[in-house]
C-alpha cells in the first residue's frame, strides 16, 4: 500500500500538471478580433445627410458598431436574459462547464457555453463544428478574456457577431432588418425583441423558420412570450424599473422582411455609381469590395433622387404605352444626372426603372448614346478661345455670321470644299429645308441649325474643340475620333453624368469640378484616404464661359429657341437640346447657377446591348421626338422640385468678347435680302440666302399639344432644326468614318443625312 504522502503528492502533482497545462493553453491562445471574425460584412451606403441608404455587398449582412452605438436598453436586456452575472464573472460558468464535460464523457453531443463571453468566443469562429478540440480552445479563450478584456468590448463583440434571423448578423444589421433604424435608436421594447431572437431565430423569428415546429404562427407565439419574459426578467434582476416596464404592453411592429436591404428603384443605380467611384479611388477590384466592411458616405440627396425619379416616371406614364404601341414604345429608356455646380457632387441620378426589373445598365452613366446638338457649345467655346483662320487666332464673337442654308457646301481647314468619295462637294444638311441665309452663331445655337457649326468646327480645328470639351470634364475616350462635320453635331457619347458636370463648368464661369459621388469611406473604424474634394480647375476664361451661358440662355428664353419649354422653371436657365439621326436619342442639358442636370431618352433592348440604338420615330404616337419636349419636360419638373426654396439667382453678366469673324460671303450689314456673290466662297448655297425668314402660320391655328409633346415642327424651318451626321451619314451610336471616301447620293452631290433635330 502506498503511503499517504505518496498518494497526496501524486494528486497534487496531477493537479499541478493540469493547472500548468491550462496556464500554458490559456497563454498560447489568441484573443479574437471582432473585425476579423466579421470579415464577411456588408458595405453600408449612406445618403448625403448621413442617414443609411442600404446595406449590401457582403456575403453576410453585418455591420460592426461600437458599444456606445448599442443602447443601454439592449445591453440590459441581453445580460438579464443570457448572463445575469456577466459584469462580475470571469468569463466562464463552472457549473455549465461541468455539465458539458459530463455530457461529453458519456458520449453525448458537446454543449454550448452559457456565458456571454463563451458565446462571443464561439461566434468568432463562425463555425458550428462540434469537436472537443474546439470546445477546449473556446474555454481557454473565454477564461483569458474573462480576466484580461474589458467587459464592454466583450459585450459589443458578442452583439456584433450574434445571428438574429432575417439574414442579419450583429445588432446593427438586426435593427435595420426588423425595424428599419440604426441600433442606437432602438427603444427598450425593440431591444427585448432582439434579445429574444438570440434564443434561436429559427423558432422565435415571427417570419417563421425551417421545420414543422417553426411556422410563423408558432414562432410568433413563442416570440411574444419570450419578449414579455425578457422585459419581466430585466425588472427581476434590477435592470429596469417596474414603472418603465409597464409602458411596454404592445408587441413591437416590424418592417417588411428584406425591405431595408432592397436595391429596387434607384438604389441599385446609386450603389453601382458609388461602388465604381470607390473602386477607382482605392484602386481595388470588385472582389475586394464585395468582401464588405466599408462604410460609404455618398453625395446623393434623397429628396432630389425621389424628385428626379418622379419627374421621369410621371412623364413616362403619360408618354409610353407598350400595350397599345408595342412596335414603337418597347425598350424606350430614360437616364438623367444632376450635379452641384459649385462642387461637382452628383446629387441625384436616374439610371432606369430598377435593377430588380432586369434593367442592369445604369442609364445615368451609360456610354454609346450620341449627345447630338448638346455638343455644339464646345465648338462655339473653342471658337471664342482660339478663334479661326480668318480671325488669325483671335477669339471670335457669337455675333459672327455663318451661312445656315440647308445643303450648304462645307469647306475643310484649307478653305477647299470637302469632298465625298465620288469627288463631288459635300453639302451639309439641316433637318429643315428653310432658307435661313446668314445667321449669327447665337441664332444658330438658338435654333440648333447644323450648317454653321459643321463649318465652324473646320475653321477652329477639331483638336481645339476636343481640348475645350475635355477641360470641362468630357472624357476623351467618349469623343468621336473622326475629324468630320459630324463631330461638331454630336456623334460623341458622353454619359449624362459627364454632360451635367461639363455644363456645370459654364455655370461656374469656367471653373471645372470633377464629378464625384462619395465623400468619405471608412473600414474598421479607419477613414481611408483619397475621398477629399478635388481642387477645382480653371477650364476656360470666365468671359468665355459667361458668353456661352448668355447664348444658351437665349436657347431657353427665345420664343424660337429649341429649349423654350425649360423657361417654365421660372428662374434664369441656360441649356441646349440635342436629337440624333433617325431619332435614336434625345437630350436636354441645362443649368441654373446652383444645379446642372442632363436628361437623355433613347431606345435600346437592355438584354441585347450589342444591337445598338433603335429609332424612336413613332414612340408615344409622335412622328419625331426632340430634346426640347420630353427631356426638357422631365428636366423642368425635376428642377422645380430640386430648387424649391432656393434663392433665385442670375448668371454673371457676360462681357463683350472676340471679334466678329463673319464667314466669306456674309453681309456686312443686315439687308432685307442679301445675294452673296458666287465667287465669294465655295460654301455659297445654290439658292439666294435670306437673313431672316419668318415661318408661315399653320392653317387653322396651332395644333393642340400634350404637356410632354411639342407641336409638329414647321416645315418652313425655325423650330428644332437639328444636327447632322455630316458627309458620311453618321450612324448614331458608332464612330463616323472620315468625311472623305464615301460616295455621294444619286445626282453627283454628297451631303449629310440628318443626325437629328437638335432639339
Amino acid at each position: 500500500m502506498p503511503s499517504w504522502k505518496l498518494v497526496s503528492g501524486t494528486i497534487l502533482g496531477f493537479f499541478a500538471v493540469i493547472i500548468a497545462g491550462a496556464g500554458i493553453g490559456i497563454a498560447m491562445v489568441n484573443t479574437p478580433d471582432e473585425n476579423k471574425a466579421a470579415q464577411a460584412q456588408n458595405n453600408v451606403f449612406f445618403w448625403a445627410d448621413g442617414s443609411q441608404m442600404v446595406a449590401t455587398g457582403g456575403s453576410m449582412n453585418r455591420q460592426i458598431v461600437t458599444i456606445d452605438q448599442i443602447p443601454l436598453a439592449m445591453r440590459n436586456a441581453v445580460i438579464a436574459a443570457e448572463n445575469e452575472s456577466f459584469e462580475t464573472d470571469k468569463g466562464v460558468d463552472p457549473m455549465g462547464i461541468a455539465r458539458a464535460v459530463v455530457n461529453m464523457a458519456k458520449g453525448g453531443a458537446t454543449q454550448g457555453g452559457s456565458t456571454i463571453t463563451q458565446q462571443y468566443v464561439k461566434n468568432t469562429y463562425l463555425s458550428s463544428d462540434q469537436t472537443l478540440k474546439r470546445k477546449v480552445t473556446e474555454l481557454f479563450i473565454a477564461i483569458k478574456l474573462g480576466v484580461t478584456e474589458d467587459k464592454n468590448k466583450v459585450l459589443a463583440g458578442y452583439l456584433n457577431t450574434a445571428y438574429y434571423g432575417r439574414d442579419a448578423y450583429g445588432i446593427q444589421a438586426a435593427a435595420r432588418a426588423y425595424f428599419g433604424k440604426d441600433s442606437e435608436k432602438l427603444d427598450p421594447s425593440e431591444c427585448a425583441f432582439l434579445a429574444s431572437m438570440l434564443k434561436g431565430p429559427n423558432l422565435y423569428n415571427p417570419d417563421g423558420g425551417i421545420g414543422s415546429a417553426a411556422t410563423p404562427e408558432l414562432n410568433e407565439k413563442r416570440a411574444r412570450q419570450r419578449w414579455a419574459w425578457v422585459l419581466d426578467r430585466e425588472v427581476a434582476v434590477g435592470r429596469m424599473d417596474p414603472t418603465e416596464r409597464a409602458k411596454y404592453t404592445t408587441f413591437p411592429q416590424r418592417v417588411e422582411a428584406e425591405q431595408v436591404r432592397s436595391l429596387s428603384g434607384q438604389t441599385g443605380y446609386l450603389v453601382d455609381t458609388a461602388k465604381q467611384y470607390v473602386m477607382k479611388t482605392l484602386n481595388i477590384g470588385a472582389d475586394e469590395l464585395a468582401r464588405g466592411g466599408y462604410q460609404i458616405r455618398t453625395t446623393f440627396e434623397k429628396p432630389k433622387v425621389d424628385a428626379l425619379a418622379k419627374a421621369v416616371e410621371d412623364t413616362r406614364n403619360g408618354f409610353i404605352d407598350e400595350k397599345a404601341r408595342p412596335q414603337t414604345d418597347t425598350f424606350v429608356q430614360f437616364g438623367a444626372a444632376s450635379v452641384d455646380v459649385n462642387t461637382g457632387a452628383i446629387v441625384a441620378l436616374y439610371g432606369g426603372p430598377g435593377m430588380d426589373k432586369k434593367y442592369f445598365n445604369n442609364n445615368a452613366n451609360t456610354s454609346g448614346v450620341p449627345v447630338g446638338s448638346t455638343f455644339k457649345p464646345y465648338v462655339l467655346a473653342a471658337a471664342m478661345e482660339y478663334g479661326t483662320k480668318k480671325s488669325k487666332g483671335a477669339g471670335i464673337s457669337a455675333d459672327s455670321k455663318y451661312n445656315a442654308d440647308d445643303k450648304t457646301v462645307i469647306n475643310d481647314r484649307d478653305g477647299k470644299p470637302l469632298l465625298g468619295k465620288d469627288g463631288t462637294p459635300f453639302r451639309q444638311k439641316n433637318e429643315s429645308e428653310r432658307a435661313f441665309g446668314y445667321v449669327t452663331l447665337n441664332e444658330a445655337m438658338e435654333k440648333s441649325i447644323n450648317v454653321p457649326f459643321a463649318q465652324l468646327v473646320f475653321d477652329v480645328g477639331h483638336s481645339k474643340v476636343r481640348e475645350v470639351a475635355a477641360s470641362t470634364g468630357i472624357l476623351k475616350e467618349s469623343m468621336d475620333p473622326n475629324d468630320n462635320a459630324s463631330f461638331a453635331l454630336g456623334t460623341s457619347t458622353p454619359s449624362a453624368i459627364r454632360m451635367a458636370d461639363s455644363y456645370a463648368t459654364f455655370a461656374a464661369s469656367g471653373t471645372h469640378h470633377e464629378p464625384y459621388s462619395v465623400t468619405k469611406v471608412e473600414k474598421n473604424g479607419t477613414t481611408l484616404p483619397g475621398f477629399e474634394a478635388s481642387k477645382p480647375q480653371r477650364a476656360m476664361d470666365n468671359s468665355i464661359a459667361d458668353n456661352i451661358t448668355k447664348v444658351l440662355k437665349n436657347v431657353v428664353e427665345s420664343p424660337e429657341g429649341t429649349g423654350n419649354k425649360a423657361k417654365k422653371l421660372g428662374r434664369p436657365v441656360a441649356g441646349k437640346t440635342g436629337t440624333t439621326d433617325k431619332n435614336k436619342s434625345a437630350w436636354f442639358v441645362g443649368y441654373t447657377p446652383q444645379l446642372s442636370t442632363a436628361v437623355t431618352l433613347f431606345r435600346s433592348d437592355p438584354s441585347k446591348p450589342d444591337q445598338g440604338l433603335q429609332s424612336m420615330n413613332g414612340v408615344g404616337g409622335i412622328d419625331s421626338i426632340h430634346g426640347g419636349d420630353i427631356p426638357a419636360t422631365i428636366w423642368t419638373e425635376y428642377m422645380k422640385e430640386a430648387l424649391k426654396g432656393k434663392p433665385v439667382k442670375d448668371f454673371p453678366e457676360a462681357e463683350d468678347i472676340g471679334v466678329v469673324a463673319d464667314a466669306p460671303g456674309a453681309p456686312t450689314a443686315t439687308p432685307a435680302a442679301p445675294t452673296p456673290s458666287p465667287s465669294a466662297s465655295q460654301s455659297t448655297p445654290p439658292a439666294s440666302p435670306s437673313p431672316s425668314v419668318s415661318p408661315s402660320p399653320s392653317k387653322g391655328g396651332k395644333p393642340t399639344c400634350q404637356p410632354w409633346k411639342l407641336c409638329p415642327p414647321d416645315p418652313s424651318g425655325g423650330t428644332d432644326t437639328g444636327t447632322s451626321s455630316g458627309a458620311d451619314g453618321g450612324a448614331s451610336g458608332s464612330p463616323s468614318p472620315p468625311v472623305t471616301g464615301k460616295p455621294g447620293r444619286p445626282g453627283g452631290t454628297s451631303w449629310g443625312t440628318s443626325l437629328g433635330t437638335g432639339g
